[in-house]
């Protein structure tokens, strides 16, 4: 791994998938939309690294979910590992897998315009709409 920026190490619910990534900046994310509520049963939360330094070890698995994400899980405890983008084969880890989620703060929360209800994150921090969301994703938006 790189020297820039920091290791992170992680775990899934009964060890038996380790990561380890790299991150210059563990900004969380946190995604409302019906496929990661689905996933989690809740929103999933990510932490922000740097492409291309994931490595995972054990029994790790994939689930296709769209033409263009994929999602991880450990495939003995079924921890969320990822979520994946397709075209770029980048995967942002699973915040829960990281003592004290890296320590990260909160910076951005995508589709914020499907989060239940029942439950919504305080603090200031951008939040983006599925418009927006889209527009972002599909390169016609501001990155973050």
């Amino acid at each position: 791994m790189s020297e820039a920026g920091q290791i992170l190490n992680g775990r899934c619910l009964c060890g038996a998938v380790t990561v380890s990534v790299l991150s210059d900046n563990p900004r969380l994310r946190a995604c409302h939309c019906d496929m990661c509520r689905r996933h989690t049963s809740g929103m999933f939360i990510s932490v922000d690294t740097l492409p291309g330094t994931l490595t995972v070890e054990g029994p790790a698995e994939s689930f296709v979910s769209s033409d263009w994400a994929e999602r991880g899980f450990c495939g003995k405890c079924g921890s969320t590992l990822w979520y994946g983008t397709l075209h770029d084969g980048i995967r942002h880890p699973a915040a829960g897998l990281f003592e004290n989620a890296a320590g990260g703060q909160m910076k951005l929360e995508f589709f914020i315009d499907r989060c239940p209800q029942g439950y919504g994150l305080a603090g200031e921090h951008k939040r983006l709409s599925t418009e927006e969301t889209i527009a972002m994703f599909s390169g016609e938006g501001e990155g973050t």
